[in-house]
């Protein structure tokens, strides 16, 4: 009977993250049904997990005081701030790469490249570089949007077919990019080298992104398409440069200062870029941060609460629980499929890869401790099936974006998001094979 009380206690600790995740949802749900466009990012996460906040420090039974300790503790964990400080520098690269031309060259050479027959490929191609290099499947969007409206208004094209291209493409290069938020929280989370959860994710993304291409290839007619005569090959030396020192190792924080002054050094060279105006595009690159700065804080100090209470130690017992009943007698295999769960469910309910990541990074670790999955693997598994999740939510900033741009339904846009629905089965696959004994 004291066994069955204690863990419900520790499952009662849980409770906030059910009131953070119930705010956010149940918010954008109401909101949806109202008409309200970006219902599901009108109540900010760092706004709706205040509550979540208090109501843990409520449950638990020491000072509040203490409690506040605790939380400040979980807040300023090294981890967190690493995340956090990294946060600013990739997005002040990603700022000043777009204002010195390092966007437009990435496109402009793309398109160029592909012939009228492929170009639908040839978009998610493009998509897939330019998410890599600024690290952001919404920036990628963003630029690459209103060029797909183009070839939609001259070719008619299926809008549903060009935003699925998009947003694969898009989800690809987040999924692999070293200064994307994702992985970001990923490597930090688990402990892992950003070289060694990227070659892990390579290998689950390719196969998935080659078959990808094949679809597009076979879907597609040819389209035909004007670039810039000339190519601004300067411009995509920055993501060539940061892209290289990252896989060789080299620590992100030099990486990523060196990609601000190499960006801004071509843009003063090659274009009417100036030093103030560097300056203010850093700060500017700080400032889009601003929102997963402070929820990483917070969610830090919250997953500390909850975890003196017992309550991470109660999801990872019963995750394993579950994972042993589906693959049992492996142990490795079964960690993986918790944190494959736990992340791809978990982004479900707050509609957003970082924060899904941020939130399940600790029960993730101890899963990939306990089934002696190596941090590379952990991190890419976090990574892949968040990402998954997001590319097919029809909620998704990515998916309501594509489809206020091109004047479609977000279930439209998801409709024809080959890439992640391959990656579920390429990526579970592989793991699959990998574990097997």
């Amino acid at each position: 009977m004291t066994e069955n009380k204690t863990t419900e206690k520790r499952m009662t600790a849980l409770l906030p993250f059910g009131v953070f995740l119930g705010l956010f949802l149940g918010t954008g749900i109401i909101l949806t049904l109202q008409g309200v466009d970006y219902a599901f990012y009108q109540l900010p996460a760092s706004i709706a997990i205040i509550p979540a906040i208090l109501f843990a420090i409520f449950l638990g039974k020491e000072s509040v005081n203490e409690q506040i300790n605790q939380f400040i503790t979980g807040a300023g964990h090294q981890n967190i701030i690493t995340m956090c400080i990294i946060y600013l520098l990739a997005g002040a690269f990603a700022t000043v790469a777009k204002a010195t031309g390092s966007v437009d060259a990435s496109v402009q050479l793309g398109l160029s490249v592909f012939p009228d027959y492929l170009i639908l490929p040839g978009l998610f191609i493009v998509a897939a570089f330019l998410s890599t290099a600024m690290g952001t499947s919404m920036g990628t969007i963003a630029a690459m949007a209103p060029i797909a409206l183009g070839f939609i208004d001259s070719a008619q094209l299926n809008p549903g077919l060009v935003a699925g291209c998009l947003i694969s493409g898009a989800i690809f290069g987040d999924n692999l990019s070293i200064i994307s938020d994702t992985t970001i929280a990923s490597t930090r989370s688990q402990g892992a080298h950003m070289k060694d959860k990227f070659k892990v994710n390579f290998k689950f993304a390719l196969p998935a992104a080659l078959v990808c291409l094949l679809f597009y290839a076979l879907m597609g007619t040819s389209v035909p398409h004007d670039v810039a005569q000339a190519t601004n090959f300067i411009g995509l030396i920055p993501y060539i440069v940061i892209l290289a020192l990252a896989l060789f190792g080299v620590n992100v924080f030099v990486v990523l200062i060196v990609g601000i002054f190499l960006a801004a050094g071509i843009g003063i060279s090659t274009a009417d870029y100036s030093l103030s105006r560097w300056v203010s595009d850093i700060n500017d690159g700080f400032a889009s941060m601003q929102d997963i700065f402070i929820l990483s804080l917070l969610i830090g100090g919250l997953s500390a609460l909850i975890g003196r209470q017992g309550g991470l130690m109660a999801l990872t017992h019963w995750l394993e629980a579950w994972a042993r009943r589906v693959s049992p007698g492996n142990e490795k295999r079964a960690a993986g499929l918790g944190i494959a769960a736990l992340a791809f469910n978990s982004n479900f309910f707050t509609a957003n890869n970082t924060v899904s990541i941020i939130i399940t990074g600790e029960t993730a670790k101890q899963l990939a401790t306990d089934g002696d999955i190596s941090p590379a693997h952990s991190a890419s598994l976090l990574d892949i099936f968040a990402c998954i999740n997001q590319g097919l939510l029809p909620y998704g900033a990515q998916a309501l974006l594509l489809g206020a741009t091109l004047g479609i339904s977000p279930m439209d846009v998801v409709s024809y998001a080959f890439y992640p629905m391959v990656l579920f089965f390429v990526a579970g696959f592989t793991f699959w094979r990998l574990t097997r004994q």
